[in-house]
């Protein structure tokens, strides 16, 4: 029976390998084929921009763990804000998503009692349909949708001819936020206006605790792809790594427990693989949380991840299964460093990976804004 299982995981993955290939492909070749552009942001504040703490903001996710606790704080720094859940209550935890039609309707009357300055969506077609939110454009608000998985899931899976990635309603909304710079082409290429900003960390969230560094080495995410081989690898020569999040014996732990495993942990490791995906990688909210945390953190090597932070005294990163041992030991022998590089990532991240400067620094893309664009490097815009 294992083999049998084996056998099916490595069909599907090639069968997804086969797929991403051909879309990449496909968007590559319509971005060179239509002479399209990136185009850098242009801080040209609108008729409507306010001072920072005066907008009103509709904040429309579902909050599956994280969501909320990553996106209000961060939001209320710009005014109120108004939090919608697009999906509609589930009678059993085995029910599917089922968006919430009546959202639009609620927005309405939201807006007709305190008028919305700008439409903050975290939302796939799983979540928001179509035609719900072209109702929603309708109100004239300025609507901004952030997608985290573009690397995998821009198309995804299709549903009645209907994409359940983004690629069938990012040209609904003013802007796309993606954590995936490599998208901005298919953004382009859709006909939708997109930025590359990376994921970020909530500091009120995660912050170094007192404790007692008492675990060699931990990892938080789920159990998927080839992350278990590699537990598997590492405990075979005697480290000790526990494991928390969905699929590992230990379960999954609250949000607000993640800071705890990353402050007792000497070294905290990161994956950076997409889904089944082994050679495709993206950031992930992890390498921006462990930091944030001040702990010691050591992940998979890639592009994005070294214009994030400077590697080797912020974060370590390995390209191996030989180079991640070698790395391991050397940091779990020298707790000095591995604290330095804790601390030092952490002042990195109050600095340039807030949520809070996320979307300072979204709102002045679309003119939300009055004061002067910051400039940090860390963005590009898709378009036309």
């Amino acid at each position: 029976m294992k083999w049998r299982k084996r056998a099916s995981l490595a069909y599907r993955r090639w069968l997804d390998t086969r797929r991403l290939r051909r879309e990449n492909a496909h968007y590559t070749r319509e971005f060179a084929r239509r002479g399209l552009r990136l185009i850098p942001p242009q801080n040209r504040p609108g008729p409507a921009a306010k001072p920072k703490g005066h907008l009103r903001i509709g904040a429309i996710f579902h909050h599956y763990s994280w969501e909320q606790t990553a996106f209000l704080p961060a939001l209320k720094a710009f005014g109120d804000t108004f939090y919608l859940d697009p999906l509609l209550p589930k009678t059993a935890e085995t029910d599917p998503d089922q968006p919430d039609p009546s959202i639009a309707d609620r927005l309405a009357r939201e807006h007709a009692e305190c008028p919305l300055d700008v439409l903050f969506f975290y939302v796939s077609p799983y979540l928001a349909r179509p035609e719900t939110l072209q109702a929603i454009r309708g109100l004239g608000v300025p609507m901004i949708n952030l997608n985290l998985n573009d690397k995998e899931a821009f198309v995804g899976k299709i549903r009645g001819g209907l994409a359940m990635g983004v690629r069938d309603i990012c040209c609904l909304f003013d802007l796309n936020w993606t954590s995936t710079e490599d998208a901005l082409p298919k953004y382009a290429v859709e006909g939708a206006p997109a930025i590359y900003l990376p994921e970020a960390a909530n500091p009120h969230m995660f912050f170094p605790v007192e404790c007692a560094k008492d675990w060699p080495v931990s990892f938080v995410g789920a159990h998927y792809g080839h992350r278990p081989e590699v537990i598997d690898y590492l405990r075979r020569p005697g480290f000790e790594v526990r494991t928390f999040g969905p699929g590992w014996p230990e379960g999954k732990i609250p949000t607000d427990a993640m800071r705890h495993v990353y402050s007792r942990s000497r070294v905290n490791l990161g994956f950076a693989s997409v889904g089944e995906f082994k050679d495709t990688h993206c950031l992930k909210g992890r390498d921006f949380e462990v930091p944030m945390s001040g702990g010691c953190y050591l992940t998979e090597d890639h592009a994005e991840l070294r214009r994030c932070f400077e590697i080797g005294t912020e974060i370590e990163t390995y390209r191996s299964r030989a180079e991640l041992v070698d790395k391991l030991r050397a940091l779990l022998t020298d707790p000095a460093r591995a604290e330095a590089m804790g601390r030092a990532a952490r002042a990195r991240c109050l600095r340039d990976h807030t949520w809070e400067g996320r979307f300072d620094t979204i709102f002045r893309a679309v003119g939300l804004l009055t004061e002067e664009f910051p400039r940090d490097g860390c963005r590009s815009i898709s378009g036309a």
